[in-house]
Protein backbone atom coordinates (compact mmCIF):
# COMPACT_ATOMS: atom_id res chain seq x y z
CA UNK A 1 0.00 0.00 0.00
CA UNK A 2 1.37 3.42 -0.97
CA UNK A 3 1.88 5.80 1.95
CA UNK A 4 0.54 9.30 1.40
CA UNK A 5 2.49 11.89 3.40
CA UNK A 6 0.37 14.13 5.65
CA UNK A 7 -0.48 17.42 3.96
CA UNK A 8 0.20 20.76 5.65
CA UNK A 9 -0.96 24.22 4.56
CA UNK A 10 1.69 26.81 5.45
CA UNK A 11 0.27 30.35 5.62
CA UNK A 12 3.19 32.78 5.94
CA UNK A 13 3.95 35.98 4.01
CA UNK A 14 7.67 36.19 4.91
CA UNK A 15 9.42 34.60 1.92
CA UNK A 16 12.63 33.49 3.65
CA UNK A 17 10.82 32.06 6.66
CA UNK A 18 8.27 30.33 4.45
CA UNK A 19 10.94 28.64 2.30
CA UNK A 20 12.91 27.52 5.36
CA UNK A 21 9.78 26.13 7.02
CA UNK A 22 8.73 24.28 3.89
CA UNK A 23 12.17 22.70 3.44
CA UNK A 24 12.33 21.55 7.06
CA UNK A 25 8.79 20.17 7.04
CA UNK A 26 9.37 18.28 3.80
CA UNK A 27 12.93 17.07 4.40
CA UNK A 28 12.93 16.40 8.13
CA UNK A 29 9.24 15.84 8.79
CA UNK A 30 8.31 13.97 5.62
CA UNK A 31 5.22 16.13 5.00
CA UNK A 32 3.84 17.55 1.79
CA UNK A 33 3.48 21.31 2.03
CA UNK A 34 1.35 23.83 0.14
CA UNK A 35 2.01 27.53 0.64
CA UNK A 36 -0.20 30.60 0.96
CA UNK A 37 0.83 34.18 1.65
CA UNK A 38 -2.57 35.78 2.27
CA UNK A 39 -5.94 34.99 3.84
CA UNK A 40 -7.51 34.78 0.37
CA UNK A 41 -4.89 32.31 -0.84
CA UNK A 42 -5.32 30.21 2.31
CA UNK A 43 -9.07 30.04 1.74
CA UNK A 44 -8.55 29.03 -1.88
CA UNK A 45 -6.24 26.16 -0.84
CA UNK A 46 -8.70 25.01 1.82
CA UNK A 47 -11.51 25.09 -0.71
CA UNK A 48 -9.60 22.80 -3.06
CA UNK A 49 -8.62 20.02 -0.67
CA UNK A 50 -8.30 18.82 2.91
CA UNK A 51 -5.18 19.21 5.06
CA UNK A 52 -4.07 17.51 8.24
CA UNK A 53 -2.67 20.75 9.67
CA UNK A 54 -2.62 24.49 9.02
CA UNK A 55 0.48 26.42 10.12
CA UNK A 56 -0.88 29.94 10.38
CA UNK A 57 0.92 33.25 10.76
CA UNK A 58 -1.06 35.89 12.65
CA UNK A 59 -0.20 39.04 10.69
CA UNK A 60 -1.02 38.70 6.98
CA UNK A 61 -1.27 41.33 4.22
CA UNK A 62 -5.04 41.08 3.85
CA UNK A 63 -6.15 40.15 7.35
CA UNK A 64 -5.10 38.25 10.45
CA UNK A 65 -4.84 34.63 11.51
CA UNK A 66 -7.20 35.03 14.45
CA UNK A 67 -10.09 36.11 12.22
CA UNK A 68 -9.36 33.42 9.63
CA UNK A 69 -9.20 30.66 12.23
CA UNK A 70 -12.43 31.79 13.87
CA UNK A 71 -14.20 31.95 10.50
CA UNK A 72 -13.05 28.44 9.57
CA UNK A 73 -14.38 27.05 12.83
CA UNK A 74 -17.72 28.79 12.29
CA UNK A 75 -17.88 27.19 8.84
CA UNK A 76 -17.31 23.72 10.27
CA UNK A 77 -13.67 23.26 9.20
CA UNK A 78 -12.05 21.07 11.88
CA UNK A 79 -8.48 20.96 10.52
CA UNK A 80 -6.00 21.51 13.40
CA UNK A 81 -4.35 24.94 13.43
CA UNK A 82 -0.91 25.78 14.85
CA UNK A 83 -0.30 29.52 15.03
CA UNK A 84 3.24 30.77 14.47
CA UNK A 85 3.76 34.39 15.46
CA UNK A 86 6.05 36.90 17.09
CA UNK A 87 3.09 38.05 19.21
CA UNK A 88 3.59 36.03 22.38
CA UNK A 89 1.96 38.09 25.13
CA UNK A 90 -0.51 36.16 27.25
CA UNK A 91 -3.48 38.03 25.73
CA UNK A 92 -2.28 37.10 22.22
CA UNK A 93 -1.95 33.43 23.10
CA UNK A 94 -5.37 33.34 24.74
CA UNK A 95 -6.88 35.08 21.72
CA UNK A 96 -5.41 32.38 19.47
CA UNK A 97 -6.92 29.55 21.48
CA UNK A 98 -10.26 31.34 21.71
CA UNK A 99 -10.24 31.65 17.90
CA UNK A 100 -10.01 27.87 17.64
CA UNK A 101 -6.29 27.13 17.32
CA UNK A 102 -4.97 23.88 18.81
CA UNK A 103 -1.47 25.20 19.51
CA UNK A 104 0.49 28.46 19.54
CA UNK A 105 4.25 28.80 19.04
CA UNK A 106 6.20 32.04 19.27
CA UNK A 107 8.90 33.24 16.89
CA UNK A 108 11.78 32.65 16.93
CA UNK A 109 11.13 28.97 17.57
CA UNK A 110 13.36 25.92 17.93
CA UNK A 111 13.08 23.60 14.94
CA UNK A 112 12.94 20.40 16.99
CA UNK A 113 10.12 21.81 19.10
CA UNK A 114 8.20 22.91 16.00
CA UNK A 115 8.50 19.47 14.38
CA UNK A 116 7.46 17.79 17.63
CA UNK A 117 4.35 19.97 17.94
CA UNK A 118 3.47 19.46 14.28
CA UNK A 119 3.86 15.70 14.64
CA UNK A 120 1.66 15.61 17.74
CA UNK A 121 -1.12 17.60 16.06
CA UNK A 122 -1.02 15.49 12.89
CA UNK A 123 -1.19 12.25 14.88
CA UNK A 124 -4.00 13.60 17.03
CA UNK A 125 -5.97 14.68 13.98
CA UNK A 126 -5.73 11.28 12.28
CA UNK A 127 -6.58 11.19 8.59
CA UNK A 128 -7.38 14.08 6.32
CA UNK A 129 -10.64 15.60 7.61
CA UNK A 130 -13.61 15.30 5.33
CA UNK A 131 -14.56 18.74 4.14
CA UNK A 132 -18.07 19.19 2.84
CA UNK A 133 -19.70 22.48 1.93
CA UNK A 134 -23.49 22.68 1.71
CA UNK A 135 -25.52 25.43 0.12
CA UNK A 136 -29.15 25.60 -1.01
CA UNK A 137 -29.44 21.81 -0.88
CA UNK A 138 -26.26 21.23 -2.91
CA UNK A 139 -23.36 19.22 -1.47
CA UNK A 140 -19.69 19.88 -2.29
CA UNK A 141 -17.19 17.21 -1.27
CA UNK A 142 -13.88 19.09 -1.29
CA UNK A 143 -11.72 15.97 -0.93
CA UNK A 144 -13.36 14.03 -3.75
CA UNK A 145 -14.08 17.23 -5.71
CA UNK A 146 -17.67 16.28 -6.40
CA UNK A 147 -20.85 18.35 -6.41
CA UNK A 148 -24.34 16.91 -5.96
CA UNK A 149 -27.64 18.65 -6.65
CA UNK A 150 -30.44 18.59 -4.05
CA UNK A 151 -31.83 15.65 -6.04
CA UNK A 152 -28.57 13.71 -5.69
CA UNK A 153 -27.38 14.15 -9.28
CA UNK A 154 -23.69 14.77 -9.97
CA UNK A 155 -22.70 18.14 -11.47
CA UNK A 156 -19.78 17.94 -13.91
CA UNK A 157 -17.46 20.89 -13.27
CA UNK A 158 -14.00 21.71 -14.54
CA UNK A 159 -11.21 22.20 -11.99
CA UNK A 160 -11.49 25.99 -12.21
CA UNK A 161 -15.28 25.95 -12.01
CA UNK A 162 -15.11 23.79 -8.89
CA UNK A 163 -12.55 26.10 -7.24
CA UNK A 164 -14.61 29.17 -8.15
CA UNK A 165 -17.79 27.68 -6.71
CA UNK A 166 -16.03 26.68 -3.48
CA UNK A 167 -14.65 30.20 -3.09
CA UNK A 168 -18.05 31.80 -3.71
CA UNK A 169 -19.70 29.48 -1.19
CA UNK A 170 -17.01 30.10 1.45
CA UNK A 171 -17.32 33.87 0.99
CA UNK A 172 -21.12 33.88 0.57
CA UNK A 173 -23.04 37.07 1.30
CA UNK A 174 -19.88 39.14 0.69
CA UNK A 175 -19.28 41.26 -2.40
CA UNK A 176 -16.14 39.92 -4.09
CA UNK A 177 -14.09 42.00 -6.50
CA UNK A 178 -13.12 40.36 -9.78
CA UNK A 179 -9.41 40.77 -9.02
CA UNK A 180 -9.94 39.16 -5.59
CA UNK A 181 -11.64 36.20 -7.24
CA UNK A 182 -8.86 35.90 -9.82
CA UNK A 183 -6.15 35.91 -7.13
CA UNK A 184 -7.92 33.25 -5.06
CA UNK A 185 -8.99 30.91 -7.86
CA UNK A 186 -6.53 31.41 -10.73
CA UNK A 187 -3.54 32.53 -8.62
CA UNK A 188 -1.73 35.83 -8.24
CA UNK A 189 0.94 34.91 -10.81
CA UNK A 190 -1.53 34.04 -13.59
CA UNK A 191 -2.48 36.83 -16.01
CA UNK A 192 -6.18 36.51 -16.83
CA UNK A 193 -8.66 39.01 -18.26
CA UNK A 194 -10.91 40.04 -15.34
CA UNK A 195 -14.00 39.43 -17.47
CA UNK A 196 -13.04 35.75 -17.65
CA UNK A 197 -14.78 35.55 -14.28
CA UNK A 198 -18.05 36.57 -15.95
CA UNK A 199 -17.86 33.64 -18.36
CA UNK A 200 -17.13 31.16 -15.58
CA UNK A 201 -19.98 32.47 -13.42
CA UNK A 202 -22.38 32.06 -16.35
CA UNK A 203 -21.14 28.51 -16.90
CA UNK A 204 -21.55 27.70 -13.20
CA UNK A 205 -25.13 28.93 -13.09
CA UNK A 206 -25.98 26.90 -16.20
CA UNK A 207 -24.39 23.69 -14.91
CA UNK A 208 -26.01 24.08 -11.48
CA UNK A 209 -29.38 24.50 -13.15
CA UNK A 210 -30.00 27.94 -11.72
CA UNK A 211 -33.36 29.57 -12.36
CA UNK A 212 -35.54 32.21 -10.73
CA UNK A 213 -36.92 29.63 -8.28
CA UNK A 214 -33.48 28.48 -7.06
CA UNK A 215 -32.55 28.89 -3.39
CA UNK A 216 -29.29 30.60 -4.32
CA UNK A 217 -28.08 33.18 -6.79
CA UNK A 218 -24.71 34.50 -7.88
CA UNK A 219 -25.56 38.17 -7.92
CA UNK A 220 -23.71 40.67 -10.10
CA UNK A 221 -22.48 43.63 -8.04
CA UNK A 222 -22.20 46.45 -10.54
CA UNK A 223 -18.71 47.91 -10.76
CA UNK A 224 -17.35 45.38 -8.25
CA UNK A 225 -17.84 41.72 -9.09
CA UNK A 226 -20.12 39.04 -7.62
CA UNK A 227 -21.85 37.99 -4.42
CA UNK A 228 -23.38 34.57 -3.72
CA UNK A 229 -26.68 34.91 -1.90
CA UNK A 230 -28.48 32.02 -0.23
CA UNK A 231 -32.18 31.86 0.59
CA UNK A 232 -32.73 32.52 4.27
CA UNK A 233 -29.10 33.55 4.93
Amino acid sequence: MTHTPPAILLVEDDLNLRLALRDNLENQGGYTVEEATTVAEARAHLARRGFQLVLLDVMLPDGDGYTLCRALRQEGVTTPVLMLTARTLEDDVVRGFEAGAQDYLGKPYRLRELLARVGALVRRGGGVPVQVLRFAGYRMDLDRRKVETPEGKMVELTRTEFDLLAFLVRERERALRRDEILDAVWGRDVVVDPHTVDNFVSSLKRKLGWNSASRFTIQTVRGVGYRMELEGA
